[in-house]
């Protein structure tokens, strides 16, 4: 793949809200997206602490039905009608990729290495940031528009006991993806003079 490739594929990657379930690619090619991000996405010290759930059919439905309902005792009845259409919009699409830290990998490399404690929980979000975002792509290059979302702690517990997931893991994002319905919407860019600095 050409470099120009690869950054058309960075510029395509966007927040996509308005999914449908119709597939535009096979379950298994989903699947191989996860397992080659998950073989080959580094991790400091090779920790490889990132761990991944893909919810498909019944299992993706039922995690925005048990989002839904635990916002529901959260959110004022009066203004919750806004917090359900956007569980639907969730719900809408084809799956949902759910990305995890195992905490009992971290512990054990903090134990290794002590000297570097206090890094090893910031180093696995960075390393789960990386699967996020090339998950993210791979999926858009595919045809799947998707969007991160962030409803842990709340959910934990509730998914925890209905999916049989390791008490170790801690829920990190969301990622519900499907056939886009809708485009994304316009992106505001801050000026690269700002933000890049190359020193010479």
């Amino acid at each position: 793949m050409s470099t120009e490739a690869i950054f058309e594929a960075m510029k395509k990657r966007r927040s996509i809200y308005g999914i449908s379930k119709e597939a535009v690619t096979s379950d298994e090619r989903i699947q191989e997206i996860v397992e080659q991000v998950v073989l080959h996405t580094p991790s400091a010290f090779n920790s490889q602490t990132a761990r991944i759930i893909i919810l498909l059919g019944e299992k993706h439905d039922q995690l925005w039905d048990y989002t839904a309902n635990i916002l529901k005792e959260i959110v004022p009845a009066d203004s919750f009608e806004p917090t359900q259409q956007k569980m639907d919009s969730f719900k809408a699409g084809y799956g949902t990729i759910l990305f995890f830290e195992d905490e009992a990998v971290i512990r054990s490399m903090q134990d290794q290495f002590q000297a570097y404690q206090d890094k090893f929980p910031v180093w696995s979000q960075q390393a789960n940031g990386m699967h996020q975002y090339l998950i993210w792509t791979l999926l858009e290059a595919e045809g799947y528009g998707a969007s991160l979302q962030h409803y842990n702690p709340l959910i934990d517990e509730k998914i925890k006991a209905e999916w049989d997931i390791p008490e170790s893991w801690t829920l990190v994002a969301q990622m519900p993806f499907g056939k886009p319905t809708a485009p994304a919407g316009d992106k505001e860019f801050k000026p690269l003079e700002e933000r890049i600095r190359t020193l010479r």
